[in-house]
């Protein structure tokens, strides 16, 4: 049997632990230097594996969740926004909500951080081994209305489907129609009890109706969305306001 190095990385891509097979000679060379046992090399190799898995794991995740933009719940300024405590903030990243199936509803204005909250979620569930789609309504009613005809559209709603975590940002920012809100709710019906929901809003439950146009569609949408749920009203200025960068700097007299 052939027992050269290149043998043994060809093993190991075989078997699928190419990440290990890459670093084979390093791995080589530290045991000879360190007068490592048997075991403590199979350790090595074997620990180095699984970390490089779950990375390329929580990258591939990443990649499928499609954040806008990545910014973590440790970046939010919670003296911003007085609705929320620090202990309520820290029991929502407990993800104890999300392993019992339950759906987050932040309502408030514009700019206050809804959407960054809910990304830091996003983020921490990924981190997790949760997966996790964001998508804003904007995008996912087209996604909808193509989602029968378009590869791309099945691809994208075959993964939101799977998701444990479902993020839909600016709910209700633009009316339906009866045909739209339909293929909407046979979603939120898709989703129910099988994934969490946390949806971003300006307008609350009660509004949502004049914007679905069908009160029934309505009434089931939103009885499997607040039947298991914690709504929680974000109060307080516009963050984008308020730290605005400004085309022209102040001249001095």
């Amino acid at each position: 049997m052939e027992l050269s190095v290149e043998s043994l990385q060809r093993q190991l891509h075989h078997l699928r632990m190419s990440e290990t097979s890459k670093e084979l000679t390093s791995f080589l060379r530290k045991a000879e230097a360190n007068s490592w046992t048997y075991q403590e090399f199979l350790r090595e190799l074997l620990t180095y594996e699984e970390k490089r898995r779950e990375e390329k794991m929580i990258e591939k995740h990443l990649k499928w969740a499609k954040f806008p933009y990545e910014k973590s719940l440790e970046e939010f300024n919670l003296k911003e926004l007085p609705s929320l405590s620090t202990r309520q903030l820290k029991q929502l990243q407990e993800l104890s909500w999300l392993e019992e199936s339950f759906n987050l509803v932040f309502l408030g204005p514009p700019g206050v951080g809804k959407t960054h909250i809910s990304i830091g979620l996003g983020l921490e569930a990924v981190h997790r081994g949760h997966r996790v789609s964001f998508i804003s309504m904007g995008e996912l009613v087209p996604l909808l209305k193509t989602e029968e005809f378009l590869r791309k559209s099945q691809l994208r709603m075959k993964r939101i489907k799977e998701a444990d975590l479902v993020i839909i940002d600016d709910l209700m920012y633009m009316a339906m129609d009866q045909n739209e809100a339909n293929l909407f709710f046979h979603l939120i019906n898709h989703l129910y009890e099988r994934s969490s929901i946390i949806l971003t809003s300006n307008k609350g439950p009660e509004e949502w109706g004049d914007l679905l146009g069908d009160q029934g569609i309505t009434t089931a949408i939103l009885d499997r969305l607040l039947h298991r749920s914690e709504v929680i009203h974000f109060d307080g200025a516009s963050h984008r306001i308020k730290y605005r960068e400004s085309l022209f700097q102040a001249k001095s007299v």
